[in-house]
């Protein structure tokens, strides 16, 4: 090999004779060429046919037909581009016509619900069903209901039972158990099918308001009709009613119905009547329960046991045998959760056990334990109630740092706490931030407001918290006027402001 030569490939491959493909099928063939002469007076797309046609008729020098099939490719793929472009125009006057209508459906759901009369039988099917969704969700039963009556004048409406069931469910939250028996009737006039689910609902419904009468008859109704016996979750939902009520005989009397049917409470309804007993502080019913559970080979405590076991024994200061059961659940293979622990911070907090408290809170750190907005409550309440107000601004300030929006819980701790410590001047700005905030405030809220004004002996600020009540739609209750007459009273003051309260709240009580 000559010096200075790197090719290492052997002469023969370098300057190999044997054509290349694509050279072949562009020069190989004198008959290709005519056809391309023949091109000037014809469309592109006639003379790739053609050329085609003749390639695969007559052949190129080598057999190959490539440089066509190329070409027939490249016009495809030119006309599916024309075609995407097409449809993408197609699709986007479609997407603005959609969301014109969309738009329009909205504008004529909300005349309906600030008027009442809207005649549009052609609203779109998605966006009405949307709205009836969003409010059903928020417990706008009023508003949910017009939607639905809007629903029922579409031309394309066909009754569906699950959006009534929805519906009877949502009215049973509101308290509105006559507008779901209304709406029960309804559905069955419509010729939807009467079912389990439907009289579950509508017991629901009942129990919830507390009429008892009218959920028991409506359940040995549904003993009786084919296809709508109660099942574990029926009994379930009305136990939860009446452990609500502190209507313990009458869950003596389901729990005994449900075990005449051969019906064996399940995991749901053990954990209803532990946390409703230990809520209630009947500890030895709670204990009772917790045992026939364990014994019961088709039920196993899980993670909500655990924590309504904890928070009835933490809540009453039983803080050693919150621990204990703590450790005999972990043991047992139940794993806590945030809940769980926002539950031991909270019993710690209130029994002023802040050692145990800061170790909760560090294992939380070491393990990755994210905290939430009930943490932070929690925390921030526990220091408050300490007098540590340096501690509980801190945690304040780290809470809007996590972008956590406080709520009315986190500022009630607050005010609380800055009255327990007369800073009246911390108070006012805590109301600063309120008004540029949508904190929805309540009742509790602003009855702690007045507590702390009335600890720090600001009588006139007191006293203007019930205009402040008006503004936010807040109306004051019992709690209210009490506090008012006991901070007057505390000053040695008894004269005609204590009177005119006294009044209010007597009213009060007898409406």
């Amino acid at each position: 090999m000559a010096t200075g030569s790197t090719s290492t490939l052997p002469p023969s491959f370098c300057f190999s004779h044997t054509p290349l493909p694509f050279l072949s099928s562009t020069f190989g063939s004198s008959k290709v060429r005519q056809s391309k002469r023949f091109a000037v007076d014809t469309p592109p797309a006639v003379v790739v046919v053609r050329a085609s046609t003749k390639s695969r008729k007559e052949g190129f020098a080598d057999g190959s037909n490539r440089e066509w099939d190329w070409q027939i490719e490249s016009e495809r793929e030119r006309d599916r581009e024309r075609r995407e472009e097409v449809n993408r125009k197609i699709a986007s006057k479609k997407a603005i016509s959609i969301i014109l209508r969309r738009e329009a459906t909205k504008d004529v759901i909300e005349k309906k619900n600030k008027k009442g009369q809207i005649n549009s039988k052609k609203l779109l099917p998605q966006t009405v069903l949307e709205a009836l969704h969003e409010r059903i969700t928020a417990l706008r039963w009023e508003s949910a209901l017009k939607v639905f009556d809007l629903l029922r004048e579409q031309l394309w409406y066909v009754p569906n039972p699950a959006i009534y069931v929805k519906l009877i469910v949502m009215l049973g939250k509101c308290k509105q158990p006559e507008r779901a028996h209304a709406l029960f009737q309804a559905m069955a006039d419509e010729g939807c099918q009467i079912n389990h689910e439907s009289y579950t609902a509508l017991v629901s419904a009942y129990s919830r308001s507390g009429l008892f009468d009218k959920a028991f008859a409506l359940l040995e109704k549904m003993k009786t009709t084919d296809g709508c016996h109660p099942d574990v979750q029926t009994y379930s939902i009305i136990i939860k009613s009446c452990l609500c009520y502190y209507e313990f005989d009458k869950v003596q009397i389901l729990l005994s119905d449900m075990n005449n049917l051969g019906m064996k409470p399940n995991t749901v309804t053990y954990n209803t009547l532990i946390d409703a007993y230990g809520k209630a502080g009947r500890f030895a019913e709670m204990e009772s329960k917790l045992m026939e559970m364990l014994l019961n080979r088709d039920c196993k405590p899980d993670i909500w046991t655990m924590n309504a076991t904890l928070r009835a024994f933490g809540g009453s200061g039983q803080i050693e045998m919150m621990e204990n059961c703590y450790e005999k659940f972990q043991s047992s293979g139940i794993t806590p959760d945030i809940k769980t622990f926002n539950i031991l911070l909270d019993c710690y907090g209130k029994a002023k056990r802040y050692e145990k408290m800061s170790a909760v809170m560090e294992y939380m750190q070491k393990y990755y334990y994210s905290w939430t907005l009930v943490t932070y409550n929690v925390v921030i309440d526990a220091f408050g109630r300490a007098g540590d107000l340096q501690q509980m601004e801190y945690i304040f300030r780290l809470m809007k740092s996590e972008r956590l929006k406080p709520d009315r819980v986190t500022l009630c701790s607050i005010v609380r706490a800055y009255g327990r410590a007369e800073a009246i001047d911390k108070i006012k700005a805590v109301l600063r931030y309120i008004e540029n905030s949508d904190v929805m405030l309540d009742t509790i809220f602003f009855n702690g407001l007045v507590d702390a004004y009335g600890r720090a002996g600001c009588l006139s600020e007191m006293r203007d918290v019930l205009e402040l009540m008006n503004k936010r739609g807040c109306k004051p209750d019992k709690v209210t006027y009490s506090t008012m007459i006991k901070a007057y009273l505390s000053r040695g003051i008894d004269d005609q402001r204590v009177q005119e309260l006294e009044d209010i709240r007597r009213e009060g009580a007898f409406a």
